[in-house]
């Protein structure tokens, strides 16, 4: 038997695509190696407590609304299917999204094979193979990925093998009374374990060749969370802890037991210095397990081998049919936005759907058509950044687009932006594409320093220099960038004042039009 498509993975990912594909009465079957949905969920974080919003009380009473507050909920159109209906706690607790992830699944009827692990991928004459750990081969024209970054990035370092890993070292605090600690990593990995050590530990180093990037700052929520960085305060108040600014050369086992360890710091001209330590962990983020693909459909893999490399559409870029959906699609926007995260990749895995539906069942993006005047253009533009929770999420990644052709108008939402550029949606006279972005120096100012000149907020004469989130609305003339608006920012995130953000946006639009 060969299907449409095969899933790989069980996680939300993978859910909330089988979830679109079983309403649409698709030809599908999900394979996921653990017992039950979100294996990965079931272990990681390792202290278990998820650092994505679960805000329960937003003041809103529209879901659409609600979504931008709420980072862990998947997409359907069950009131009850929310996060915020398991748990008020704003980090939530892993296993409260566990149970989430099963009721999703069975509420929603995907259809799933548990307890089966692909173990060799192969494609011959457009099909592709997938065989299982029970021998059993499961066939589809289509392939989509979900399965994660589920392999731990080991450092090149001589010796990390005789340290231990996140994945697998004793989490338990007393375990580490009166110890040594380094901990090589500086992600939120890395400080969540320097967090939960503080209160037994004697000396802990956190250390890794690159700065820390602070979420707050630079928006891109893969960097340290506020939530995780508590250890900061023991550095810089002297409290025996510290970061390192450098790197592990080598690990070596010490006559006493412990470890000799080599580090040469980034800052300065110092030769490599000895440290000694009890016990040294590896936390340095995970990679793509490439390794269950042949020769036949091996994917191209960048930043340094880490993720398998996608074009606009999701598709691998040497291997045709063969589709990413999760944390994976954060190749495409890297440590900008919002795809290694479950509240960014529930909206990429719809645009996924959507280009699958287009591609493969000859229907087209969902499009709803307006009135062809300027002032319809505006009130669509400002109802939908007032409104969307997709635009929110996934800023300077998703975008809706306004095609205008004579008198035909069409409203399409929630497209990735290089999709359209690179020709996806097909060619239009006129289009405009609205996203929601920070400022190009947004990651270099610090929003609490009130010493840096700031943009007045509603000032529709500055509105190009805003740093904080606002909306972008760009329009191209037969594919080609023909000019740019930029709507005032605003504190509460309303850009409907009609002199400051309608108006404005109207002119632009008529502008361009003619």
């Amino acid at each position: 038997m060969v299907r449409d498509y095969l899933i790989l993975g069980a996680g939300p990912a993978g859910l909330q695509l089988a979830s679109l594909l079983e309403r649409d009465g698709c030809d599908y079957v999900v394979l996921e190696r653990g017992s039950g949905p979100g294996t990965f969920f079931t272990r990681y974080p390792r202290h278990r407590q998820m650092i994505s919003n679960n805000k329960v009380n937003t003041g809103f009473t529209d879901p659409e609304l609600n979504l931008r507050m709420d980072w862990n909920s998947l997409l359907s159109d069950d009131p009850e299917l929310l996060l915020t209906r398991y748990t008020e706690r704003y980090f939530p607790h892993a296993d409260d999204w566990v149970r989430y992830l099963t009721d999703f699944a069975a509420r929603t009827g995907v259809r799933v094979e548990y307890g089966t692990e692909a173990v060799r991928i192969s494609r011959e004459d457009g099909v592709f193979s997938v065989l299982d750990g029970g021998g059993r081969t499961w066939r589809a024209r289509r392939l989509v990925v979900a399965t994660g970054i589920s392999r731990l990035n080991e450092p090149p370092v001589p010796g990390v093998e005789l340290a231990e890993r996140y994945d697998t070292f004793d989490t338990d605090p007393a375990s580490f009374t009166n110890q040594r600690v380094l901990i090589i990593g500086k992600g939120n990995s890395a400080f969540e374990t320097a967090d939960s050590l503080i209160e037994k530990a004697a000396v802990i180093h956190v250390a890794g060749p690159h700065s820390v990037k602070l979420a707050w700052k630079t928006h891109y929520v893969g960097h340290l969370r506020a939530v995780n960085n508590n250890f900061l305060d023991t550095y810089q108040l002297k409290s025996q802890n510290a970061v390192l600014d450098g790197t592990v050369e080598s690990i070596e086992k010490s006559a006493d037991g412990g470890f000799r360890v080599l580090l040469r710091y980034t800052r300065t001209t110092e030769p490599l210095r000895e440290l000694r330590y009890d016990r040294v962990i590896v936390c340095t983020g995970f990679r793509f397990d490439a390794s269950v693909f042949d020769d036949t459909c091996r994917p191209a893999l960048v930043i340094d081998d880490r993720f398998p490399e996608q074009t606009s559409a999701f598709e691998s870029v040497n291997v045709p049919d063969l589709y990413f959906a999760g944390t994976l699609t954060q190749q495409r926007d890297f440590k900008k936005s919002t795809n290694g995260f479950i509240h960014g990749f529930r909206y990429s895995a719809r645009a996924l759907h959507r280009v699958l539906g287009s591609r493969h069942l000859g229907t087209p993006w969902p499009a709803r058509t307006l009135t062809a005047t300027p002032e319809a253009i505006a009130d669509a533009v400002i109802d939908r950044v007032n409104r969307s929770s997709g635009l929110w999420q996934q800023f300077a990644f998703l975008g809706d687009v306004v095609g205008v052709d004579g008198d035909r108008v069409l409203y399409q939402e929630e497209v990735p932006l290089d999709y359209v550029t690179d020709g996806g949606l097909g060619p239009a006279p006129h289009r405009f594409v609205v996203d929601l972005e920070y400022g190009p120096e947004h990651d270099r100012i610090d929003p609490f320093d009130v010493d840096v000149p700031r943009v007045v907020e509603n000032d529709v004469d500055h509105a190009m220099d805003s740093t904080y989130l606002h909306p972008v609305v760009r329009h191209y003339r037969d594919g080609v960038l023909a000019g740019t608006h930029h709507l005032a920012e605003n504190l509460e995130n309303d850009w409907d004042l009609p002199a400051v953000h309608r108006q404005p946006l109207a002119a632009f639009v008529k502008e361009s039009l003619a």
